[in-house]
């Protein structure tokens, strides 16, 4: 898979995991693969590891890869990086840390030029990055026994125009596919008021979006006193930050949208039109055997109340291809769900074995049929983004600028513009002319 861009919303990457984000202008350079968790927890030790292994002549000898475990070639390509790092400077050190090093430590640690494994609770606190801690060639403590989540200030994401904000870590339930709460650990919530300290700051940084993320967004709350829902959440962040002119969320379980955030995504301005489903099936029994809350109809009652409430809505989500024990007709009644619901944005990959899962002791469908089937499902999103887009032509947009000539609006939809340029991280009107194989061209109003 090349770079996820910076506009990518969704928790789970599609086949592979290729880097998020490479170097920045001081410290370490960090190579970070998965999700937007991972992103954003990189800018945290971006800052806690700020002037680690600065050499004389200016270079750095530190490098820190922050894995993903999601699926097979996330680990894939995850190792290949950290070879490619090694043969490139022998003297480097590579400190490994993410979902893939918390679950088998041992693996990454016999990787060449591999000098410190790191845990996920390890990798976010300042004393896991001090020259002395450097030293140690492992700090990986029992994920499971985490009971909190601190809340960290992050003010800048190198080279990005939004920015991400963890407000819930770790997962409470047991997909049969998913290793991750393995690599995360229990759900765990951050409180209202340290995320509104973090947007304020963002936002006072110049960041005008902010995207708020977690491994299952629509649980936290579960474990404040109270048990506020997420909604509430986001609430507050929009009323005790008034100067934030845009807040989009990650990827939702279907089932547990709760009734503010239909709400907001009716009523609120600042509340972005956009919601990416943690999908993963339109097939009643592939859900069940995947362990899932949700039926192919609760998903579709939703996208139905969505497009209700906000009929340009822009809809995405996850789907695993080939899945074990999925036949011929039970994928085809994951195509005729998709197709149906028509969602514009889908991110589609491949069945990936994770050791320890009970999927990996499902009977298991061939590789290439798994790839071909994926195919076709990426195909049926393109075909609905296009008819999306389609009927977005016509309709101002107001679309934040990623590079002088691209960005994304409100819906989430790629635009483009048709000639000149705007400033990056100006929020800009635009009018879509065109539909072209990317999204929208448009010009200015």
């Amino acid at each position: 898979m090349t770079q996820i861009p910076d506009s990518a919303p969704a928790e789970n990457p599609v086949e592979g995991a290729g880097p998020v984000a490479e170097n920045a202008a001081a410290g370490p350079e960090i190579l970070t693969f998965g999700c937007r968790l991972n992103t954003w927890e990189s800018e945290v030790m971006r800052t806690h590891a700020q002037g680690l292994g600065e050499t004389a002549d200016g270079g750095n000898d530190v490098i820190i890869v922050n894995t993903c475990a999601v699926t097979g070639e996330a680990e894939r390509q995850a190792r290949q990086a950290i070879r490619r790092a090694h043969r490139r400077n022998p003297e480097a050190r590579i400190v490994v840390t993410g979902c893939a090093a918390q679950i088998d430590p041992d693996r990454w640690a016999a990787l060449p030029g591999v000098t410190r494994v790191l845990g996920n609770e390890e990798k976010l606190k300042a004393e896991s990055w001090s020259p002395a801690a450097m030293a140690e060639p492992r700090a990986v403590s029992d994920i499971m026994a985490a009971r909190e989540t601190a809340a960290h200030l992050v003010t800048e994401f190198a080279g990005r125009t939004r920015a991400f904000v963890q407000v819930q870590q770790g997962c409470d339930h047991r997909c049969t596919f998913c290793i991750i709460p393995f690599g995360r650990g229990p759900s765990r919530s951050v409180p209202v008021g340290a995320v509104v300290e973090q947007v304020r700051a963002l936002v006072r940084s110049g960041y005008r979006e902010v995207v708020l993320t977690g491994v299952d967004m629509t649980s936290w709350g579960a474990d404040l006193p109270g048990r506020p829902a997420l909604g509430q959440l986001c609430r507050r962040v929009l009323r005790l930050v008034p100067e934030l002119e845009r807040l989009r969320l990650s990827s939702v379980d279907p089932v547990e949208i709760d009734e503010d955030v239909w709400q907001l995504l009716e009523l609120e301005p600042r509340f972005m039109p956009y919601l990416h489903l943690s999908l993963q099936a339109g097939s009643d029994m592939i859900l069940k055997r995947m362990k899932r809350r949700h039926l192919a109809q609760d998903a579709a009652a939703v996208v139905a109340r969505a497009r209700r409430l906000r009929p340009d809505i822009g809809i995405g989500a996850d789907v695993i291809a080939g899945f074990p024990t999925e036949d011929e007709t039970l994928f085809e009644e994951t195509r005729q769900f998709l197709a149906e619901q028509a969602l514009p944005y889908l991110h589609v990959f491949p069945y990936s074995e994770r050791p320890g899962t009970p999927a990996a002791r499902m009977r298991a469908v061939p590789v290439p049929e798994r790839r071909a089937r994926a195919a076709i499902l990426r195909d049926v999103g393109a075909q609905a983004a296009a008819r999306y887009h389609a009927g977005l032509l016509g309709q101002p947009l107001r679309v934040l600028m990623e590079t002088p000539t691209t960005g994304h609006s409100e819906q989430f939809a790629p635009v483009r513009l048709a000639q000149g340029e705007a400033s990056v991280g100006e929020i800009v009107t635009l009018m879509p002319v065109a539909v072209d194989g990317v999204g929208l061209v448009a010009e200015r109003i």
